[in-house]
């Protein structure tokens, strides 16, 4: 009666011995299992490894082409900086059968038309944003936006060939008088209103880059002015705010940073532009007087006129020192750029 009871005892003991005498045969799934598992994770590492050294090697080969770029400008211009030295900069001479150059009227005409760009487009471009975000109804702002974005998408030959033909005609028989009549008046600043009205110039240059680059930064401004909390916005509505105190109080102190970006991306749109710029500035290396309505002439035009024909020599060489110059005041419009972010958030931090 006693062997029934004890079976499974035994059962159990001879388990137990095969078992521990397949125990190899037991244990190969948990072997090959962590064999799988260390395969993979070698994978992961050299997979790892292999994306962090080609995006290392895209960051090194962008520092590169940076330093390339500025070699061969620095090399294609050195025999005109050993000829003219820092005079080059000062010089309003520009003669290529005399080999004498000089960079003044071009580096004005440069940032003058930039400048009076981003007085004309940064007002405009806050304005549309501004419309876009809290005052346009729903079903406009998306065809609105999208006609504005369209306009950067139009190529900037189109631009100068409008302006030529279209714009100057107009500008010079109704907006240049009437600014004559009224801000060439004043004491001081009505000596860059005089002239005559010819339609091509510095303030109309000025005028055709502004229309270029406000879809640039009408677009970076809506779509920082988006990211704003509506929590933040609803409150300053709450306790009586009107749009105008809370875009100004609110939402451009909680987006700075992206509206100077957007200023600076148009800033650097408007140095660089060439074809519109060339149809419309006037491509005269003479400066008489401080009239916007004059024509002159700006580093991207001079570049596009003269140096498909340029003699070897001094003449191309002084043209790829103006190329390096308005290389240099890119460089100096950026890192102004950066300083003054840095400004600002040290500023955020002190009021904290």
């Amino acid at each position: 009666m006693a062997q029934p009871n004890q079976q499974p005892g035994a059962e159990a003991a001879l388990g137990g011995h095969l078992s521990s005498a397949g125990g190899h045969g037991a244990a190969l799934p948990g072997v090959n299992m962590g064999q799988n598992q260390f395969v993979v994770s070698r994978f992961k590492k050299f997979s790892d490894a292999l994306f962090a050294g080609t995006a290392r090697s895209f960051a090194i080969l962008a520092l590169v082409l940076l330093a390339g770029i500025i070699v061969a400008l620095t090399y294609a211009s050195w025999p005109s900086i050993q000829a003219f030295g820092i005079g080059f900069l000062f010089s309003t001479d520009w003669n290529p059968p005399m080999e004498k150059f000089g960079a003044l009227i071009p580096i004005y005409g440069t940032v003058v038309t930039s400048v009076i760009a981003l007085l004309i487009a940064v007002p405009v471009s806050f304005g549309i944003a501004l419309f876009l975000t809290e005052l346009s109804p729903v079903w406009l702002r998306r065809p609105l936006g999208t006609a504005i974005e369209l306009l950067a998408a139009i190529p900037s030959i189109v631009y100068g060939m409008w302006g030529l033909l279209v714009f100057a005609p107009i500008f010079a028989k109704y907006v240049q008088p009437a600014l004559q009549a009224t801000l060439g008046e004043l004491p001081i600043i009505g000596l860059l209103f005089q002239g005559t009205p010819l339609g091509i110039g510095l303030l109309s240059a000025g005028v055709i880059l502004a229309i270029m680059i406000i879809p640039y930064i009408a677009s970076v401004m809506r779509d920082v002015f988006e990211v704003t909390p509506p929590m933040l916005k609803e409150s300053a509505y709450g306790i009586g705010c009107t749009t105008w105190e809370v875009m100004w109080n609110v939402v451009l102190p909680y987006t700075k940073t992206g509206v100077i970006g957007g200023v600076m991306l148009g800033l650097g749109r408007a140095l660089g532009e060439t074809m519109a710029v060339t149809f419309v500035i006037g491509n005269t290396n003479f400066l008489s007087s401080a009239s916007l309505f004059a024509p002159g002439n700006s580093i991207t035009s001079a570049l596009a006129n003269e140096f498909a024909e340029a003699d070897p020599g001094l003449h191309t060489s002084s043209l790829m020192e103006l190329g390096l110059i308005l290389f240099v005041i890119t460089l100096v419009v950026l890192v102004v750029s950066k300083l003054l972010l840095l400004q600002l958030a040290k500023g955020e931090g002190a009021k904290s």
